[in-house]
């Protein structure tokens, strides 16, 4: 029995008595018990009505793995080696350097309910409520060396801004790799970061994991415990499913990155800039513990972003640099 079995059968809108969750698990009501604790402290909310069961207060959509290979187009199909629908992990990313580093990978995509280590850039952490949001990694081999991947993370930025549009949301793209969305008390929540992590020769053969984690619907409880502004899907556009914005991504991302080495980020920079958040603002530059103040512009067609500083136009390459818009 796993999470998922039990959450499949409480899903259902019907009250289960614990007997009758053991019976149709194959499990002991003991066992039963500890797995409905577990939801508890998962952040899935329950209901129990004392002599009729259990149900989930809200209905919650799994992910449905064979649902979304069938989904998919011929030529998308074609692109994809295979797919993991995983329950936990500690990273969906780490799980794919494993397997290139077991001689697979290439054109694999993980997919997970929830990570116990999930990481965005510069080391932080990125957590969601089990379900509630939307993990992916892929992975990709390049034949002609890491600098072929120069602004990748940017192009995938508005891949993901696209579908998005697509499902009825309106999203900014943050300089390198956020997605966020309008407040409305003129700030900005995160609905979604990418992770582009890149192993092998400057020169030769590399591998490539994408990595993105997107906020589909977060209860106000977790909002509350995050140190930063954050947003959902839900926040814009209700009742998006899951599975279908997945297959939507997967249609987008497996061409992106089968052409990305021939083609770069040129084509892709137009579109990126004409969903800037910051452009035309002021910003700090922060690197390391320094902070400076510019205004930022768009970015070149290398995914550099322009700044000017007092009168002098400077790019800034990815890496451990960040921007916080001033207010």
């Amino acid at each position: 029995m796993t999470i998922g079995d039990l959450i499949r059968l409480l899903g259902d809108g019907e009250f289960h008595s614990g007997e009758q969750l053991g019976e149709q698990l194959g499990v002991s009501r003991a066992a039963v018990w500890k797995q409905l604790r577990k939801l508890e402290s998962l952040g899935i909310t329950m209901e129990a009505v004392k002599g009729q069961g259990y149900r989930l207060a809200e209905p919650l959509e799994l992910l449905d793995g064979p649902r979304i290979i069938a989904d998919l187009s011929h030529q998308a199909r074609t692109h994809l080696t295979r797919l993991f629908v995983e329950e936990t992990l500690p990273s969906s990313n780490a799980f794919l350097r494993e397997r290139f580093e077991q001689g697979a990978g290439h054109g694999e995509v993980c997919l997970v309910e929830q990570q116990s280590a999930g990481r965005g850039r510069r080391g932080r952490v990125w957590s969601t409520p089990w379900g509630r949001s939307l993990m992916l990694s892929m992975g990709w081999r390049v034949e002609s060396g890491i600098a072929a991947l120069e602004g990748l993370s940017l192009a995938v930025g508005v891949v993901l801004a696209r579908v998005l549009e697509s499902h009825g949301v309106s999203p900014l793209l943050k300089w390198p790799n956020d997605v966020l969305l309008a407040l409305p008390d003129g700030g900005y929540g995160k609905l979604a970061g990418i992770l582009v992590e890149v192993s092998g020769d400057a020169s030769g053969p590399c591998e490539v994991v994408i990595g993105m984690g997107i906020n589909v619907s977060l209860p106000e409880s977790f909002r509350s415990t995050l140190e930063q502004p954050a947003a959902a899907i839900e926040d814009q556009a209700a009742g998006v499913s899951r599975n279908a914005l997945a297959v939507d991504l997967l249609e987008a991302l497996l061409p992106l990155v089968a052409e990305f080495e021939r083609d770069g980020f040129a084509p892709w920079r137009d579109a990126w800039n004409a969903r800037h958040a910051f452009a035309g603002r002021e910003v700090d530059v922060l690197s390391g513990a320094a902070q400076e103040v510019a205004v930022a512009d768009g970015v070149d067609s290398s995914g550099n972003l322009v700044v000017t500083q007092e009168g002098r136009r400077r790019c800034l390459a990815g890496g451990e640099i960040s921007l916080r818009v001033r207010s």
